[in-house]
């Protein structure tokens, strides 16, 4: 039964999972950075350790770490998206990784052991958390002493043991995977399951200012979500994804406090910023003085002012705001018939932890959102009803028996 499917131990999910890098909690945004970028993962856990490395020569590991918090590229953007911050983005950097923990704070960040179910899993992505810290199985003395010599103090190991992150993403992989155990529900369109939200969604016009979406890209990070951006009519015309942001530059700061949320969706759609968009956005730094912004800026682009003239177009100040609404890339989404497996499975596929639900594909008139933690609730709800179930399977099968040992006792009277 599906009950006795979510009873497995998380430890099938971290099977293959690499060892998770980390950072120590009084490293600074700098080193989360060239962390980010050395390693290429969408975001870096931050850790508080006694000693800050949580594993002696000795192997004794005494000192309790624990993990705190993470950070992603996104986070970075939206600390240095501030206007103290672009005044001065150097002494910015500097700043530690503590800022970014008073934020998010422990929830989104929960420790489980190995042999935990993956109901319990699901009960504490439901009570907010995003990741979950799972130890890697021990691979021996001589295996964690080789690690130990060829990491030298590698700061991937706590409490003498290496760790992974468990996702949301991780889980609905899972259940994808085995989805015959809850074909009696996944079958069934989301609008009957309550799994669509339809309030409380992160949303910002075409041509307002993409400064003025900042709220809302905080809000979706915390939510796992998106910030929609919708035209006059309230249609879906595109996004600015946090998981995008991971994939930029932190110069994407600059083109948030300048540009309209349109250009944005263009400048982090397309790889490479638009060689227009770039200088539109060094343009407005320098009409509002951000001298310092602007010259870290022009050091990660490598081009020199004389090169920066001669790139410039007519009409560039005026930018792009007000002209045809143009869709940079098809945003993923769904209609409130779709059934949940199809919708859990386009939301995997696409690597996303949230589906846009559209009235109608043409029309793309925004509707609400379905979310991995949405998707999630539904079975776990699904495991009460068989426990339930199990229960009373259990408690006819005594009342049988019962029955059964009477009748065969006045038999014998």
């Amino acid at each position: 039964m599906a009950a006795t499917f979510l009873a497995r131990g998380v430890s099938d999910l971290c099977l293959g999972k690499p060892p998770l890098r980390s950072l120590s909690i009084s490293a600074t945004v700098t080193d989360a950075l060239a962390a980010l970028k050395r390693s290429g993962d969408n975001c870096v856990s931050v850790w508080s350790c006694n000693n800050g490395h949580g594993l002696s020569p000795e192997g004794d590991g005494v000192d309790e770490c624990c993990c705190v918090g993470k950070v992603c590229m996104a986070d970075i953007i939206c600390f240095l998206c501030e206007e103290e911050k672009l005044s001065n983005p150097a002494t910015a950097l500097q700043a530690p990784l503590s800022v970014f923990i008073r934020k998010t704070g422990e929830v989104i960040i929960r420790h489980l052991e190995p042999n935990a179910s993956v109901v319990e899993a699901i009960d504490l992505i439901l009570e907010g958390a995003q990741n979950l810290v799972i130890p890697l199985e021990n691979k021996g003395r001589n295996s964690r002493k080789k690690l130990l010599q060829s990491s030298l103090w590698n700061s991937d190991f706590h409490n003498n043991r290496q760790y992974c992150w468990l996702t949301q993403e991780d889980i609905v992989r899972f259940l994808v995977n085995a989805i015959g155990h809850f074909s009696h529900i996944a079958v069934n369109p989301i609008n009957s399951l309550g799994v669509i939200n339809f309030y409380n969604i992160p949303t910002v016009h075409y041509d307002d200012p993409a400064s003025s979406a900042l709220p809302s890209i905080s809000q979706s990070l915390e939510m796992q979500t998106s910030v929609a951006i919708v035209d006059g009519d309230g249609r879906l015309v595109g996004e600015i994804s946090p998981f995008t942001l991971d994939s930029c530059g932190e110069d994407v700061a600059e083109a948030i406090a300048t540009l309209s949320a349109g250009d944005l969706m263009a400048y982090i759609d397309c790889g490479k910023p638009p060689e227009d968009l770039v200088q539109l956005v060094k343009e407005r730094l320098r009409e509002r003085n951000l001298v310092k912004a602007l010259e870290l800026m022009e050091e990660d682009s490598g081009i020199s002012s004389d090169e920066e003239e001669e790139l410039r177009v007519g009409g560039m100040r005026n930018g792009r705001s007000g002209g045809k609404v143009e869709r940079r890339s098809e945003t993923n989404v769904c209609r409130p018939w779709s059934s949940l497996v199809a919708v859990m499975i386009q939301a995997v596929s696409h690597r996303a932890s949230y589906v846009w639900v559209v009235e109608e594909l043409e029309d793309r008139t925004l509707a609400g959102i379905v979310t991995f933690a949405g998707m999630l609730k539904v079975f776990r709800e699904t495991n009460h009803e068989d426990h339930a179930l199990v229960r009373v399977a259990f408690k006819k099968s005594l009342i049988k028996e019962r029955n059964e040992n009477q009748a065969e006792s006045n038999q014998l009277k």
